[in-house]
Formats: structure tokens, C-alpha cells, sequence
């Protein structure tokens, strides 16, 4: 057989192992919690559809738990009022699954050409890992959006912002419409001084807003002036769930929680974001734009369920792919790589549940913050710029008195380029090649 054969031989049995073992793993560490968002949104939609009541008078039966996402969102989900459960379930699954695959393609494929890994094989181990990533598995298992909305912010920052598309801002208006918090990607492009993608994404919100108020306005009264302001519809604060700065502020006093504490410590990390945001936008990394900005998001937002973390992921990949970018052997591809693989085998383990009941004492407030730290740790640390290009085994040597990247005929930005503006740099694009 020949050299290729049995390399493609080897990458598929090792392929079908490591989803045996992903398999295997969830059976013993993954939680069922029977689509239980998904039946909300459907119960949700069907009292309101078929069964003349108010949406935003639902409640799942036995719970406190109704539909918090604002009408748009319900516009969207329309169609699951006429679907069997089961339709529903598929429908589900399938827009979570096609949604983080495409989005973890964006992200890794680059790596994959540049280490000169067989692409499909990088792939498939990626979805094999993703689905034991525990925000990922939970996502899916409850039935949430989050990985549709990742995607639509994605669209812009990794697709339309680097193309400089007139229609970039559509993707993150439209999240925003579906649920408030990605709003936050709004604000980053106002901070990183993208004036007309801003003010798309803020045309489609304020759109897609007035669409769903001129076709459900007693819904949108109800959602604007009430259902909005109802928290006690969301959950506990100082639930071991809530991996956010306010359920860390939470579990310190669960009785009478710091408000101001929690507001200093969302002004520190508000401006750590803005300011690595600006620094991220000003070598062109719109990825770790999104990453960051995913990061603060789960941080500053008063509830980040474990499940909203899929935020995280963007992070996670990044950090692979600054370590493969890094020489071989190099102690900064090594810290790299282990920050990865240790942030990824905590967001795997569910360790913050061993904190559920009794989350006091020093190991509690270490262990059952343990994703907190971990969102503080890419915002603060997540390395910046653009990676490498693809490995080049024959390339000559470097001349001396010339680097790597200007012996390789990299494009350059010129001096003029260099005396440009942070805000302006990414949209001038005017590149020369070293000769």
C-alpha cells in the first residue's frame, strides 16, 4: 500500500476512535436535560399560536422558566409552532450542529493549511472535540441559539468586516433583534471606530425590531415594558451555573449580593476589553476581535449559563493557532498549547457542578468559578496579530540582515501605511511586497 493510502488509512481509524471515545465520554459526564429551552420556546410558541394566549404569559408547567427573548426572536421561531416535537428536536440539532461547524471550519482551516495538516482530518477531530466541549453539549441538549448566534456575528467579523462589505453589521443587527446580548459586538465596532458597519448593524436591529412590533405589537408592549424587566424569569443569580462576574459577586452573599462591587469590577473589564480590542483591530485580527468580545460578553452580562460559553470557542481555537504559528519547539508554542488544551480539558470536566450545593471556602470560590477564570485568562492574555503563513519545508535560507517574513515575500504595509491611525489601518489595505 502505498505512503498516502496508509496515511488516509491512519487518519480515519484514528478518526472513528476518537468518536468512539467522545462517545463513550458523554455517555458518563453528559447531562440530559431533555431539550428543556427548546420545549419553553415551543410551548411557548404554541400557547401563543394555537392556543390564543399571551407568549409572554407562558411558563413551562412547574417552573419559573417562560420565553425571555424579545419578539423578533419569536418571528423566528414561528415555524416551531407548527412542527410535531420531534420535528422540532431535528430541526434543533441540525442548525446547532451545521451552524458550530462552519463557524470552527472559518477558524481552523487557516491553521490546518499553514502546519500542513491533512484539512479534513483536522476537521474531523475538531467536531469530535467540540462535542465534548460542555457549553457545546449543553447547547445542543438543552436546544438553545447560541451557536446560531455566534454564527451570525461570526459572518460579519471573519467574512464581511475583512472583505470591507457594505453589508457587514447585518449579521450582528440580526443576533442582537433575537436576543439582546450580543448587542455587546454593536459596541464593538464603535470602539474600534467602524463607523458604517455600526450603524448596519444597528439599522438591522432597529428593522427587524419595528418588524415584530408592527406584527405582534401587544407582544412587543408586553416584552418592552414588562417581560424585559422581569428577572426572576431567568434564574438564580448565585446558581453554580452562572459563570459570569455577577454570579461570582452572587456567591460571596447569596443573601445581599454587592451591586457595586459587580459594577467596578465590569468597569475594569469593560475597559481591559476596549482597550485589547482596539490594540486586536489595529494588526487586522478581527478573529480575536470576536473572541474578546465573546469573552466579555459571558463576563459583564449579569447570567452566562455554562451553555452560553460556546463564546468561548473562538478563544480556545486561537490560542491553537498562535502555537502552531510559533517556531517548532519554541517555549512560547509549548505555553500556547498547554493555555489551550488546559482551558479546554476544564471546560470538558463540569468541574464547577462539584460546587453546586456548597460553593463557600477557598476551593469554592477558585474551583466554582473555574470558567470566570477562564474568560478572564483570553481577555486579558489571548495573544494578538496575524499568524504565520503556511510552512514552507524548501524555502531557501534567510539572507542575512533580512527576517523570515521579508525573505518570504510577505506583504508589508509601506511607511505611509505605518503612519496611519489604529481605526484607519485595517480599511486602507495598501500592501507591498519586499523585494
Amino acid at each position: 500500500m502505498a505512503q498516502g493510502a496508509r496515511r488516509t488509512v491512519g487518519q480515519v481509524v484514528a478518526v472513528v476512535v476518537l468518536a468512539v471515545a467522545v462517545t463513550a465520554f458523554l455517555s458518563v459526564a453528559a447531562v440530559r436535560h431533555g431539550f428543556f429551552d427548546l420545549h419553553v420556546y415551543r410551548g411557548a410558541l404554541v400557547w401563543w399560536v394555537h392556543d390564543g394566549g399571551e407568549i409572554y404569559d407562558y411558563l413551562k408547567p412547574g417552573t419559573q422558566y417562560g420565553f425571555t427573548y424579545p419578539p423578533f426572536a419569536a418571528l423566528v421561531m414561528l415555524p416551531m409552532a407548527y412542527l410535531s416535537w420531534h420535528g422540532a428536536i431535528v430541526v434543533s440539532v441540525a442548525a446547532g450542529v451545521a451552524t458550530a461547524a462552519v463557524l470552527i471550519w472559518w477558524l481552523l482551516d487557516p491553521v490546518s493549511r499553514r502546519a500542513g495538516w491533512t484539512r479534513w482530518f483536522a476537521f474531523a477531530v475538531a467536531l469530535c472535540l467540540a462535542a465534548a466541549f460542555e457549553p457545546m453539549r449543553e447547547t445542543i441538549n438543552f436546544g438553545q441559539v447560541n451557536t446560531l448566534l455566534l454564527f451570525l456575528v461570526a459572518v460579519d467579523l471573519l467574512r464581511l468586516l475583512p472583505r470591507d462589505s457594505r453589508w457587514a453589521g447585518v449579521g450582528i443587527g440580526l443576533a442582537t433583534a433575537i436576543k439582546l446580548t450580543p448587542g455587546i459586538f454593536l459596541i464593538y465596532l464603535l470602539v474600534t471606530g467602524r463607523w458604517r458597519a455600526a450603524l448596519t448593524a444597528t439599522g438591522t436591529a432597529a428593522a427587524a425590531t419595528v418588524l415584530a412590533a408592527a406584527l405582534f405589537p401587544d407582544a412587543s408592549r408586553e416584552f418592552w415594558t414588562s417581560a424585559l424587566w422581569n428577572t426572576g424569569r431567568v434564574g438564580e443569580l448565585a446558581f453554580v451555573s452562572n459563570q459570569s462576574l455577577r454570579g461570582v459577586v452572587a456567591r460571596l452573599d447569596p443573601q445581599s449580593p454587592s451591586t457595586l462591587a459587580w459594577l467596578a469590577l465590569v468597569a475594569a473589564t469593560v475597559a481591559l476589553w476596549i482597550w485589547r480590542s482596539r490594540a486586536a483591530v489595529s494588526t487586522g485580527d478581527e478573529a480575536a476581535g470576536l473572541a474578546l468580545t465573546g469573552a466579555v460578553m459571558c463576563l459583564v452580562s449579569p447570567v452566562t449559563w455554562v451553555h452560553h460559553l460556546v463564546w468561548l470557542l473562538p478563544g480556545l481555537l486561537l490560542l491553537v493557532d498562535h502555537g502552531m504559528a510559533a517556531p517548532p519547539r519554541s517555549r512560547r508554542r509549548h505555553l500556547l498549547l498547554a493555555a489551550a488544551i488546559v482551558g479546554y480539558g476544564f471546560l470538558i470536566s463540569r468541574i464547577v457542578w462539584a460546587w453546586e450545593t456548597d460553593f463557600s471556602g477557598v476551593d469554592g470560590f477558585l474551583f466554582g468559578n473555574a470558567y470566570v477564570w477562564i474568560s478572564l485568562a483570553l481577555l486579558a492574555f489571548l495573544p494578538l496579530g496575524r499568524r504565520g503563513e503556511p510552512l514552507d519545508r524548501g524555502a531557501p535560507p534567510v539572507p542575512a540582515g533580512r527576517s523570515a517574513v521579508e525573505a518570504a515575500g510577505v506583504p508589508q504595509l509601506d511607511q505611509s501605511d505605518r503612519r496611519t491611525t489604529a481605526g484607519e489601518r485595517h480599511r486602507i489595505g495598501r500592501l507591498r511586497t519586499v523585494r
